[in-house]
């Protein structure tokens, strides 16, 4: 997970020694979020399907050697357009991440320990800000930016060959087709979703077999879709949302350190550093308690409004520079925590056979926020106004929190029902 995203904590934490040595101006620092993300929307889908059929074993360790060739690019790219390429190629890792680990976690950890698990999983992307942030970007400041990149990719090399030799090899059945449904002769494997949580409405209608229902065959089980349905499609829209807010503030929070705060570049970079700490122990935390579905869904929405403030604490740094620490921390415990909180919520709402699938399907829609956010507020920070991006952040954090809150009371009624 920490490689799966490092390039995006990287182009950030060394934006403002991109800016100066590449002539890069803030813009296209938001375009290159847009274009890997942009790839990771189109390829997740398709990703979630792969991960399904040819097992999460494999997808980790193809995943890692693709972010290690994306980082070795970007080290060595001469300009923006090198640099564009190589971000695009790092929007198939990404694409990847979350179906494979989440794959791997229903296949091997028992249900009451998911929640915790998944968190401590989903820190693994705050790991890689922290990385980025302090010993990467202090490396940086040493041995320039390139050396500091063709760092973590070597380190992105290290792992994929500790991750072939230590991970269980993929069920064979994974790589023929999907799994067989319920009812078919064999039980729910470990390996596919838990289904709907304890008190949700039945998968099927009563009286009715899963064979008959839309969607599958007595030949095939559930059909894959890439349209997503129910709370999965709820849990979609808010990642969208999430998304444009989070890689907002991952992008132009070292910039806006180094050019409105007066930081230097080591400095500014600490600030997402501090971010990737704080968004650690928000995952881990935030996601233990998501494991008792009654609470899990009212936390989007919670930390949602949470991220709200956050947001508005950046807006306010403009004035008072020491709350930009603040925020820092405060963007980690809520937004980054929130995107935690939604995966444990598909799994815990995947239907059986699906859990790559609809894990891919809601992180399409983050990355899809991350490839819309930072553009919009490359334009404001073009011009300096800082002040309004923050705002523009707070207001897509509100359209999340409004999201989510709606699809809590409606779960809640139907329920009751």
């Amino acid at each position: 997970m920490a490689f799966s995203m490092m390039q995006l904590f990287l182009l950030g934490a060394l934006g403002p020694r991109l800016v100066n040595e590449l002539d890069v101006s803030p813009t296209l620092l938001g375009l290159t979020t847009t274009i890997g993300f942009g790839a990771a929307a189109v390829l997740s889908p398709v990703g979630g399907r792969v991960v399904d059929r040819v097992g999460p074993r494999r997808c980790l360790v193809a995943l890692l050697l693709v972010s290690a060739v994306a980082l070795a690019l970007i080290g060595a790219a001469p300009g923006i357009g090198l640099l564009l390429a190589a971000v695009a190629l790092g929007g198939l890792p990404q694409a990847l991440a979350n179906p494979a680990t989440n794959k791997a976690i229903l296949a091997t950890v028992p249900p009451e320990r998911r929640g915790s698990v998944t968190g401590m999983k989903q820190s693994g992307v705050q790991l890689g800000a922290f990385a980025a942030g302090l010993p990467l970007a202090a490396l940086a400041g040493v041995a320039g930016w390139r050396v500091a990149v063709w760092t973590a990719a070597g380190a992105a090399v290290v792992a994929a060959v500790w991750a072939a030799r230590v991970l269980p090899v993929d069920a064979e059945a994974s790589v023929g087709g999907p799994s067989p449904t319920p009812g078919q002769g064999s039980g729910p494997r470990p390996s596919e979703g838990s289904g709907p949580r304890p008190g949700s409405p039945p998968a099927s209608e009563p009286g009715t077999s899963p064979a008959s229902q839309p969607g599958t065959s007595p030949a095939s089980g559930p059909r894959s879709s890439l349209v997503p349905r129910g709370a999965i499609a709820w849990l979609t829209v808010f990642s969208l949302l999430l998304g444009c807010g989070i890689a907002s503030v991952n992008t132009y929070l070292a910039l806006f350190g180094a050019q409105r705060l007066g930081l230097g570049p080591t400095a500014a970079g600490a600030l997402v550093a501090v971010l990737g700490i704080a968004g650690v122990a928000g995952r881990v935390g935030w996601s233990k308690v998501a494991g008792q579905p009654g609470r899990a869904v009212w936390l989007p929405g919670g930390l949602a409004a949470g991220s709200v403030g956050a947001a508005l604490l950046l807006a306010g740094a403009t004035f008072v520079h020491p709350l930009a620490w603040v925020a820092a921390v405060a963007v980690g415990v809520f937004a980054v925590a929130a995107n935690a909180v939604s995966m444990v919520l598909v799994m815990q709402r995947a239907a059986a056979g699906r859990a790559g699938a609809d894990s891919a399907l809601v992180s399409a829609g983050f990355f899809a926020g991350f490839a819309v956010g930072p553009p919009l507020f490359g334009l404001l920070a073009e011009s300096g106004h800082y002040g309004p991006g923050w705002l523009l952040v707070a207001g897509e954090f509100a359209g999340a929190c409004a999201v989510a809150l709606c699809w809590a009371v409606r779960d809640r009624r139907e329920a009751r029902a």
